[in-house]
């Protein structure tokens, strides 16, 4: 069902990683339909507000530290109230090799604080702000890669997107009777800057290999991933809990 006009108006949504590709195309499909969208990275905030025509508000922070996150998280709900919707975005590979031999001691912890930690931190610093508000969405962030082997990414990307989906699913029996749903959405291959990189590296059989696996037969579009997303958060999903929404185009058909 396509969201309506004004569906997230007077809503406070806070987006980590939203100064990245995928979250500044979320945080503006929020905005268009009425939400104050808090955009939340390490670096690049400033831009992806400007962006937002006003409904933006930027935090810089690192969302694997604890403190930094109950801090703006209590910021946003001083200023703006909410929060009332949480999309984790934060998270990928990170620039870590791809290989298991390559892959070093501090690669894993990058990956794993990031995806995971920072996941946790968010959700749990969100969770009494959001009952206290009367309830809420958390869409937390999967991956294709986390539920079968990818040719793009490593064993340490893989290793947390499994966990995010275990965590998911724990949070959702936990804070449902709070009035809190939270779902994961498991996106394929978007090809955001980063990863076009890593694709565009690949010999170009493996390049013919990943998108005949796609049953669609085509990569995805941006948009793709926004609509599932605001589905998730919004009030067409008020009895959806707890699942993984795989969207890759058939590439990954679970049962």
């Amino acid at each position: 069902m396509r969201t309506m006009a004004g569906t997230f108006e007077g809503r406070t949504v806070v987006v980590t990683g939203g100064a990245g590709g995928i979250g500044r195309a979320v945080g503006q499909g929020f905005a268009e339909q009425g939400a104050t969208v808090v955009v939340v990275d390490v670096a690049g905030v400033d831009e992806a507000v400007e962006q937002l025509a006003g409904r933006g508000y930027g935090v810089v922070a690192d969302v694997s530290d604890a403190d930094e996150v109950g801090l703006f998280m209590a910021e946003v709900a001083e200023r703006f109230g909410g929060p009332h919707v949480l999309v984790t975005l934060a998270g990928g590979s990170l620039g870590t090799p791809p290989l298991l031999d390559e892959i070093r001691p501090e690669h894993l912890a990058t990956v794993l604080d990031v995806n995971v930690k920072g996941t946790f931190y968010c959700a749990q610093a969100a969770a009494p702000l959001m009952a206290a508000a009367g309830g809420g969405a958390i869409v937390t962030v999967s991956s294709i890669g986390g539920r079968q082997p990818s040719p793009v990414t490593g064993a340490a990307y893989a290793t947390a997107k499994a966990a995010v989906g275990g965590l998911t699913r724990k949070l959702a029996k936990e804070l449902g009777p709070r009035g809190i749903r939270v779902n994961a959405i498991a996106p394929g291959l978007f090809l955001t800057d980063r990863l076009r990189l890593r694709f565009e590296a690949m010999p170009e059989i493996q390049q013919r290999e990943v998108l005949e696996a796609i049953a669609l037969g085509r990569m995805p579009e941006l948009r793709e991933i926004v609509a599932p997303i605001m589905f998730l958060a919004g009030p067409d999903a008020s009895f959806v809990t707890g699942v993984t929404l795989a969207v890759n185009g058939g590439r990954y058909l679970p049962a």
